[in-house]
This record gives C-alpha cells, structure tokens and sequence, in this order.
C-alpha cells in the first residue's frame, strides 16, 4: 500500500468512522433504535442522524475553513460540536 500516501490524520479519520459503525451497527443489534422527530424536519432513526451529521460534520469543515481564517483544530471542534448535537437532538 505504498502507492497510497497514508498520515497519520487520514488514517485516523477512516479508524474512527470504523469504529463508529461498528459502534452504531452493535448498538442497533443489542437495542433495536426507532423513529422520532427532533429538530429535523423529518422523524429520523439512529442511523439516519449519524448519516446527516457526518455529512453535515463534513461540510461544515470544508465551509469553515474556507470562509474563515480559523486554524484546522477550531473548524475541527466545531464540526464535533455540530455532529453531536445533530445526533443527540436532530
């Protein structure tokens, strides 16, 4: 796997979103989830808020760091931030 140039961070970045599937796949075995409404305007499962917020989490990097001059760790807080509240409130 030479060919693909692996750090540190991305290899990171891939582990821990393993790890939550994992996560999220055990969790939905051993207490099936179900359907509720947040804030979102639709009713959403457990699966369907980790899916918005991570694409959310995603873009909201990506807007951050390109509107604002705010160093990488501070757009990195913000994008958490913004996925657990989509997860514990969406």
């Amino acid at each position: 796997m030479e060919w693909m140039a692996w750090t540190l961070p991305t290899a990171s970045f891939f582990i821990a979103i393993a790890l939550i599937l994992t996560g999220m796949t055990i969790w939905q075995t051993v207490s099936p989830g179900h359907q509720r409404k947040g804030f979102l305007p639709i009713s959403t499962t457990r699966g369907d808020r980790l899916f918005i917020s991570l694409l959310g989490a995603g873009y909201l990097h990506l807007l951050l760091l390109a509107l604002t001059g705010w160093p990488l760790w501070i757009a990195t807080l913000a994008s958490v931030a913004g996925l657990v509240i989509i997860l514990k409130w969406g």
